[in-house]
């Protein structure tokens, strides 16, 4: 497959592409990480150097192979803007690199896309027949799983969200945090709502059964994660009477509502991309949807004196057993062709490694390895894009937005559980696609005015996706942080036209097909930003000389380290905090203080206290848990 590529792009692209600039993540890399661009038609061995943008001093040199230029040991210590230059190529656009970068422009519009979504601003609206699919988002169905993955979200860097308190609620709470609440609420409100909506492309049922136009089963998923995040960070937030509520609805509907194993053709599309019953479908029953709502009720019942965790376990382990068996890589109906679907099958997988590693049912972790060297496969071209097959690379008619902006997410799972760095950089190709690394050239959203406007937009993206539909059915032309388009197959083979006596040019840019984004589009890419964490955070306690302890003497003063994307500000000295447990007291948050402007490690001395035999701190939870401990030695 990957020589059939090569040879296409070596045959017709060489010299099409001759007059290619460098395309690079329009905004920047992340220190520490993968850090790559494409220069299609550059041939192997041809010189670049990176510049500072400022000096224009050289600071970086190197040769391209196979069309791409590889410069990741590059990692400045002072933070700056730079461009590529390519040897009879040209200067690509000028990018930053600094620590957590990547998390600093991207992870607010991540969520503010899901606050400005949403289908209505009353929780308990009654009519939801003018809302496409019924909401919560104005543009889905319950299938959106906004909570899940807004859940995770906050899990995986709550330092983080804890300073947004403005845009939601009364400004104590985290804007996330009432977004999750929000949504919470719209779930609770239609668990059993039957009522029209006001369009949708099919039907949901099983063949022969009676039809819904709405999907309310799904609204037990957004519920269940609720529950379980309540005792993990929500209880500051969410009364015990309302969660019990909550969890109330679960018990009593999961087995009616099938929310104990995988849904098979249950979703009727009649859209012509997915036309009639498929196995599993983006708007209705994702492949591995019963992982994650199960292991959630697990652990939100395994937290309650009277909780029933042994029959959520167990539906989580054959719902896993369900995948390691039935998921195969070669059918395109569980891959590309779920679309915005295909990253809940990996991610619920890892997932189930991440919140309960020991009761993962055996070859959970060699499936993963098996999707991991499929993936490396599939995406051993230049443009590190995962193609469909040798013939073709994406789709010939619709955007793949569940694909590269997604993808992302998966990698970064599964390379953290498999300790596997490689994947890890395709990862974060996967990022670099999203910013302009692609055969369009531009980021995969349109930079309008009107998201411009109102802070929607990425900062330090020079070029956006080149067309955009902001009056679909989900209006979101003034929707903040909405992706909206992808190459298509024809875009990866574009050609050079030249007219008599003129310089070719190239038609990167051109005639790219554009359509409405969508709320599911979206969800992948906060999940790629929430599992990019797993590879870049880290808590440890050392001793006054850096090294890491395993146990202090009582009265010892030591060192607490957290290494998070907490840096959002380069020209202030910002805080952070983890959470101190000592034996079993309940744990309690503890300041830290950054070290430096572009080393994104927060540290505070601490002085061991006299009682106590363990002491353990954190950051995140959920699953997204980095966690050190000590054992407390008397004196």
């Amino acid at each position: 497959m990957n020589a059939i590529h090569t040879l296409i792009f070596l045959l017709v692209g060489m010299v099409a592409f001759a007059q290619n600039k460098p395309l690079v993540n329009q905004a920047g890399y992340n220190l520490g990480e993968a850090k790559r661009f494409v220069c299609v038609g550059a041939k192997d061995g041809t010189k670049f150097k990176i510049l500072n943008n400022t000096s224009k001093q050289v600071e970086f040199e190197g040769e391209i192979l196979n069309q791409e230029g590889w410069f990741s040991t590059f990692n400045p210590i002072a933070k700056n803007e730079f461009y590529i230059d390519v040897t009879g190529h040209g200067q690509s656009v000028p990018f930053w690199i600094a620590d957590h970068l990547m998390e600093k422009i991207s992870t607010k519009l991540a969520y503010d896309f899901f606050i400005d979504v949403r289908g209505s601003e009353d929780a308990s609206i009654a009519d939801l027949s003018k809302i496409y699919g019924g909401g919560p988002s104005r543009d889905g169905g319950a299938y959106g799983l906004e909570t899940i993955f807004e859940c995770l979200y906050y899990a995986s860097n709550p330092a983080l969200f804890d300073r947004w308190k403005t845009e939601l609620g009364d400004n104590n709470v985290p804007d996330l945090i009432d977004l999750i609440l929000w949504h919470a609420e719209f779930a609770y409100n239609h668990v059993a709502y039957q009522g029209p909506v006001a369009n949708r492309h099919g039907s949901l049922g099983y063949e022969g059964q009676p039809r819904m136009q709405y999907d309310y089963w799904n609204h037990l998923d957004q519920l269940a994660v609720v529950c379980a995040a309540y005792h993990d960070f929500l209880k500051p937030y969410l009364s015990r009477e309302k969660y019990l509520l909550y969890r109330k609805v679960c018990n009593e509907k999961w087995l009616a509502y099938e929310r104990h194993r995988e849904n098979r053709y249950w979703t009727y599309s009649t859209k012509w991309v997915d036309f009639g019953f498929q196995e599993f479908n983006e708007m209705g029953n994702a492949f591995g949807q019963s992982v994650f709502r199960n292991l959630f009720m697990y652990y939100c019942e395994k937290n309650e004196a009277d909780g029933q965790s042994a029959k959520y376990l167990k539906w989580a382990h054959e719902s896993a057993l369900d995948i390691i068996q039935n998921w195969d890589f070669n059918n395109p109906r569980h891959m590309w062709w779920i679309r915005n679907a295909e990253h809940i099958t990996p991610q619920a997988l890892a997932y189930f490694l991440l919140l309960a590693p020991d009761q993962a049912p055996n070859g959970t972790r060699e499936k993963l390895s098996a999707w991991a060297i499929h993936m490396q496969q599939k995406t051993n071209n230049f443009w590190k894009y995962r193609v469909h097959s040798e013939t073709e690379w994406a789709h010939p008619k619709t955007k793949e937005l569940g694909g590269a902006p997604a993808l992302g997410g998966s990698l970064f799972a599964v390379a953290h559980l498999l300790k596997n760095p490689r994947l890890r950089d395709i990862g974060w190709a996967q990022v670099d696609f999203v910013f302009g690394v692609n055969p369009i050239g531009a980021h995969l959203s349109n930079k309008s005015q009107d998201r411009l406007d109102i802070g929607g937009y990425w900062a330090g993206v020079e070029n956006g996706w080149p067309g955009a539909h902001p009056n679909g059915y989900g209006q979101l032309g003034k929707v903040r942080g909405t992706l909206d388009g992808s190459p298509l197959d024809k875009d990866f083979q574009q050609k050079v036209t030249a007219a008599a006596g003129q310089e070719p040019q190239d038609q990167i840019g051109k005639d790219a097909y554009a359509t409405e984004g969508w709320c599911v589009s979206n969800r992948g890419w906060m999940a790629t930003l929430t599992f990019s964490t797993l590879g870049s955070q880290h808590v440890k306690i050392l001793n006054t000389r850096g090294a890491v302890l395993t146990q202090a003497k009582v009265a010892e003063t030591v060192t607490i380290e957290l290494k998070a994307a907490l840096n959002l500000d380069w020209d202030q000295v910002e805080k952070g905090k983890v959470w101190v447990k000592l034996d079993q007291k309940p744990a309690i948050a503890f300041e830290v203080t950054e070290t430096g402007e572009n080393t994104g490690i927060f540290r505070a001395n601490y002085k061991v206290p006299s009682t106590g035999r363990a002491l353990q701190v954190s950051y995140g939870s959920l699953g997204f848990a980095q966690k050190a401990s000590i054992n407390i030695k008397a004196p």
